[in-house]
């Protein structure tokens, strides 16, 4: 679905992207693991379009969007979520989902005056599928909550609820688990799952807990220093030679594990 190819992106004289060259497959749920510094997240920030690269090139089914900004990606099914959540802090949870669908008839002033029916009916189409989306991720009794008073996990949540309100086809997320305690953690983990083969959602997920990644993700592509190191179950990535080498500094190969 994503093919990367030598991907490079550079910070003045520090290459953040070396280079990088990877595939997604189409319904995978793919793991994206490595040291901090590893260029995980830029390498993220510049297949979304919220940095250009510096050199390479980005498809997405055959089709080149290398450089494309985030809205024109949006717009394809290209969704990408945040290590620190972006909501709406002093709306709803329910009015963050109500948001997410561009070209809303309520968005143009001609409409605001003249189009007030088609506007009622949108926002109760709007308001319907939110609450879908709110069971679906078992949070529907925080609908009416301030999303500023949500905590770490149930923000994660919701910003997952966000790609569920448009046809998304890739989400990438950057570490999910940040900040979120076991219990929601489990409860991402099956929304995650459930979308990925009852709606055919394809994922990208950085994260740095090793069971979490082991429970939902195959393939595993491991990243340092801006590079592809290694590429395959979980199991084969932690007795990789070079991927032990570049957690822990050494070669001892069977004799260390790798953990986040």
């Amino acid at each position: 679905m994503i093919v990367v190819e030598d991907l490079h992106k550079h910070f003045g004289g520090f290459h953040a992207v070396d280079g990088a060259s990877l595939q997604i497959e189409q319904g995978s749920i793919t793991g994206l693991i490595g040291p901090n510094g590893a260029g995980k997240t830029t390498l993220f920030n510049v297949i979304a379009g919220v940095l250009p690269p510096t050199s390479g090139r980005v498809t997405m089914l055959g089709e080149d969007i290398t450089g494309l900004p985030p809205h024109t990606l949006f717009k394809k099914g290209l969704l990408r979520t945040f290590q620190i959540a972006h909501e709406f802090s002093s709306m709803t949870v329910r009015e963050n989902l109500m948001m997410v669908p561009d070209g809303q008839s309520g968005e143009t002033l001609w409409n605001a005056w003249f189009g007030r029916a088609r506007i009622a009916r949108e926002e109760a189409a709007l308001r319907d599928k939110a609450d879908e989306v709110l069971q679906f991720l078992t949070i529907d009794h925080l609908a009416d909550e301030k999303a500023g008073n949500l905590s770490g996990g149930q923000k994660k949540l919701l910003e997952l609820g966000r790609t569920m309100m448009v046809d998304a086809r890739i989400v990438f997320l950057d570490e999910v688990g940040a900040g979120v305690n076991r219990t929601l953690l489990n409860t991402i983990a099956d929304a995650i799952v459930r979308l990925n083969k009852e709606r055919n959602y394809t994922f990208v997920v950085i994260e740095h807990d090793m069971d979490f990644i082991g429970r939902i993700c195959d393939p595993v592509i491991c990243m340092a220093e801006g590079r592809v190191l290694a590429e395959g179950s979980l199991e084969e990535i932690k007795a990789n030679e070079h991927v032990i080498e570049a957690y822990l500094g050494t070669g001892l190969k069977n004799k260390h594990k790798v953990h986040a």
